[in-house]
């Protein structure tokens, strides 16, 4: 029977529906290709591994940075990836290299100390043995008060609580299942405590230049809550031309802080020798590092997934779990693709960023770069096709879910794409926000942007920022099994026929982590 002119019109119309009608169930096949592809083909510890033990700490600009761009740019190149290397986003600012550091109680006995200089401060002009003694308070007029005591001396901040924490609860967890679809805001900032924290930084850093001005060779801080020989420590603005160093700084332990304290409580002569020799860089040009496997569908090609980890570290340790293991897992998902031969019809795109630690500087930076300012709104040609930024910055704990970050649109494809790897423990599915890394500044822009839930494991009490964040503190199995998960997630984006569905635009609004700083 011939079909009526009106009869082919309704019978086009529902082929085209068909055509771009978007099943919410994966590959099935595909997922379990990824599964087996992992274990077949994995070099995640080899990533690791080079990531941490040989490009070293990752502060931002500094010799150790610039090796982890180098070791990323051959690799992606060696693996067939296309537009690959580093990509200038801006002024960021000096580098900053430790190259020794001695720090020992010479009187009333002889005790080596386990120390950490805080980065940008200055170093010692040569070994000094100097008294300590405490400041009561941070401020100029507790520096005053002291007078001239105070000169040739090394200063000790008062702790704020006398004794350790006593550890009942275990230093690493995961979470229940029952909590994953539950899980509250994490890391949320507000504008007001952004300026309040800036308020502290720049007050902080002004009271360093006093005390420096008044005499003082030397300070000495803990953190707050730390034990059993774990430092965490950062560094202060003198990253900025503008901004001088300070005199030399180191963060101790807590058990020798507080030693330091009841002996100078009983009027006891302390006296330490300290040698801290640090190296300024000017390398003010601050780099992220991209590469890309193309797009191979007409239509889709020109558009992009992303998915991406901050490259940068603090300096104590060789950052693994902050943020070498996010950064592992994607290099090792696109490694996986090229292994595979996967041929995606959207490109797909990997970015790892500088600057986090003190920004998230390179994320904002290529954002306003290659989409938008979030102070304007004015959007780029690139907006428009981009599907989505995938995200991993949460230590190296199996993802247990993702946040929706507040847009539920996506609730039942993101459960559908989760379902492959209920046996993995991933089921969670929260509309919660998360912040404080470098999916917010794409999320600023109303660009889809997601970080996943990880299990917290020892993220947070002992190698977030610390001296222990080291290789040995990685649970490769865990990142195995995100390696596979965002790899699903990245893949099932590249192919579907749409977009992913986005929250409406932001109104133009200074990006947070930018206002109010000092710098």
């Amino acid at each position: 029977m011939r079909l009526s002119y009106f009869q082919c019109c309704i019978a086009a119309l529902l082929l085209s529906a068909m055509a771009t009608a978007q099943p919410a169930i994966p590959d099935t096949a595909m997922m379990q290709k990824i599964r087996a592809a992992e274990k077949q083909y994995s070099q995640l510890a080899v990533i690791a591994h080079q990531l941490t033990d040989v490009c070293g700490p990752r502060l931002t600009n500094s010799a150790g940075y610039k090796r982890a761009i180098s070791y990323v740019s051959k690799t992606f190149k060696e693996w067939g990836l296309v537009n690959a290397g580093p990509e200038a986003w801006g002024s960021f600012g000096l580098g900053w290299n430790n190259q020794r550091t001695y720090l020992a109680m010479q009187q009333p006995y002889y005790q080596p100390m386990i120390g950490y200089p805080q980065a940008w401060t200055k170093g010692t002009t040569h070994p000094l043995s100097a008294q300590v003694i405490l400041l009561n308070k941070f401020d100029s007029a507790s520096i005053d008060q002291l007078g001239d005591a105070i000169k040739g001396k090394i200063v000790i901040r008062k702790a704020r609580k006398t004794s350790l924490a006593t550890p009942f609860e275990p230093a690493e967890g995961r979470y229940a299942d029952t909590a994953l679809n539950n899980l509250p805001d994490a890391d949320i900032v507000t504008r007001n405590e952004v300026r309040e924290y800036a308020a502290a930084v720049k007050h902080d850093y002004y009271t360093k230049l006093y005390l420096e001005a008044k005499g003082a060779v030397g300070l000495l801080n803990s953190s707050t809550d730390s034990r059993d020989g774990t430092v965490f420590s950062n560094g202060g603005p003198a990253y900025v031309k503008q901004y001088k160093p300070s005199l030399p700084e180191m963060v101790i332990t807590r058990e020798d802080h507080l030693k330091l304290e009841r002996l100078l409580a009983d009027k006891i002569n302390v006296q330490l020798e300290m040698d801290v020799q640090n190296a300024f860089t000017d390398d003010t040009i601050g780099y992220n590092v991209v590469g890309e496997i193309p797009g191979t569908d007409p239509q889709l090609k020109n558009e992009v997934v992303m998915l991406g980890g901050h490259l940068d570290s603090w300096h104590t340790a060789t950052g693994a779990t902050d943020n070498a293991a996010g950064c592992a897992v994607m290099l090792e998902v696109m490694h996986l693709f090229k292994q595979m031969g996967i041929q995606p019809r959207r490109t797909i795109r990997i970015a790892l960023w500088g600057g986090e630690e003190q920004g998230p500087y390179g994320s904002i930076g290529y954002v306003k770069k290659h989409f938008a300012d979030p102070a304007t709104m004015r959007l780029l040609p690139e907006h428009k096709k981009i599907s989505a930024y995938f995200n991993l910055d949460n230590g190296s704990g199996k993802i247990r879910g993702i946040y929706l970050q507040n847009n539920d649109q996506l609730r039942s494809l993101f459960s559908a794409w989760l379902a492959p790897f209920a046996d993995l423990g991933a089921t969670g599915i929260t509309s919660s926000n998360t912040a404080s890394t470098d999916h917010i500044s794409f999320d600023a822009v109303g660009i889809p942007a997601f970080q996943f839930i990880q299990d917290p494991l020892e993220y947070e009490s002992r190698t977030h920022h610390s001296n222990m964040d080291n290789y040995d503190h990685l649970s490769l199995d865990d990142m195995q099994q995100a390696v596979v998960i965002v790899a699903a997630f990245v893949y099932n984006t590249a192919m579907r026929n749409e977009l992913l569905p986005r929250k409406p635009l932001p109104k133009p609004e200074r990006y947070i982590y930018e206002a109010d700083f000092p710098w």
